[in-house]
């Protein structure tokens, strides 16, 4: 399954929400606001470099860039552009955007 965030771990619980009822070997996109979820030094680092150990954690390049945080991406965390995000739902039976 492929999960897609695009909320701001600073304003909803959607991250925390989601990270739980992920399984291991999931995939994690985030994208828009939710990148700010793999930035060093977020409140939400922990647990994203937790996530890395059993989901396969991905953030929108694009993004990234355009919030000037692409710097501060966690290892772990794989940078995707608008290809790899359709490569990804292509990749994933089932896709949830968490809202």
């Amino acid at each position: 399954m492929l999960h897609i965030i695009n909320k701001s771990p600073f304003q909803t619980t959607t991250l925390d929400s989601c990270l739980r009822m992920a399984q291991p070997g999931n995939a994690l996109l985030l994208i828009e606001d939710g990148i700010y979820a793999a930035t060093e030094g977020s409140a939400a680092e922990s647990r994203v470099r937790q996530a890395c150990t059993t989901l396969k954690v991905y953030a929108l390049q694009p993004d990234m860039d355009a919030r000037g945080v692409t710097g501060k991406l966690i290892d772990g965390v794989t940078l995707v552009d608008y290809r790899g995000f359709v490569e990804l739902a292509l990749e994933h039976s089932t896709s949830h955007s968490w809202l």
